[in-house]
């Protein structure tokens, strides 16, 4: 074992191993020169990008990926957690002890005397704790950071869950085309951004109705779109970017075809 100290509160094993590398990277006298200068600002979008690395191996169905990816997200954990220490705040075993608290008080059918659980408990417990940090709003806690199809999303599904919902997909439909010919009709370039933005909340609105996840919809779309795209460029050969539109609809249809 390197000669380094482990924080308080956390026992030898593979984690420590993992916490103990974090310290040791942070020594401000035998550190890396990298991670010491790190703050949570310049690493949280890494942590965001772990997590999307971790949502691509699952897609891929890549066992080993995703193992190396999960040990990827874990360090963002370790990392945040180690800087926090450092400023006095909280250690890895707050973190692990605040999540599995929560947990526990989220499941009160598993872990306490409730005779029922499920969805609809959770979420009341949820919505409980965020009451009680001040907000009781039926949006409060929906995250800024989240990517805007997502959270959109997510405050649609705020909203439904307070009878704010069409009560149904036709609804949600009229309100696309709706939108459309706003777009069509907008004044100037602000306008017309301003609705665009309400036609993709409109669409991410219609999608949650069909019970389509938008998010995973358009990461779907993206995928077959790269996929054929890339079979285009390699039928074309080396003259494809110098091909007329109707040249490279054909291939488009080619590669559609053999899709």
């Amino acid at each position: 074992m390197s000669d380094w100290s482990l924080p308080p509160g956390v026992g030898r094993g593979d984690i420590a191993r993992l916490v103990a590398i974090m310290a040791r990277l942070r020594d401000p006298q035998r550190g890396c020169e990298w991670d010491t200068v790190q703050t949570f600002e310049t690493i949280a979008p890494y942590t965001i990008e772990e997590a999307y690395e971790v949502a691509d191996a699952i897609a891929h169905g890549d066992m080993a990926e995703l193992r190396d990816e999960l040990g990827d997200l874990l360090l963002q954990v370790v990392f945040h957690a180690r800087m926090a220490e450092e400023a006095g705040d909280f250690a890895l075993p707050d973190v692990i002890a605040a999540i599995s608290d929560k947990m526990e008080r989220r499941h009160p059918h598993i872990f306490g005397g409730a005779e029922n659980g499920g969805h609809h408990l959770w979420e009341q417990i949820k919505a409980e704790e965020r009451g009680k940090k001040g907000d009781d709003s039926a949006l409060a806690g929906v995250a800024l950071s989240l990517p805007a199809l997502l959270r959109a999303e997510k405050l649609q599904k705020r909203a439904a869950r307070v009878g704010f919902d069409w009560p149904d997909p036709n609804g949600a439909r009229d309100k696309v085309i709706e939108e459309i010919g706003e777009v069509d009709t907008a004044t100037d370039a602000d306008h017309r951004a301003e609705e665009i933005g309400d036609l993709l909340f409109a669409v991410v609105n219609w999608a949650r109705k069909l019970g389509v996840e938008p998010e995973a919809a358009l990461r779907s779309a993206n995928a077959k779109f790269e996929r054929r795209f890339r079979a285009m460029e390699e039928s074309g050969g080396d003259g494809f970017a110098a091909l007329d539109l109707d040249a490279m609809e054909q291939l488009w249809q080619a590669a559609k075809g053999a899709d």
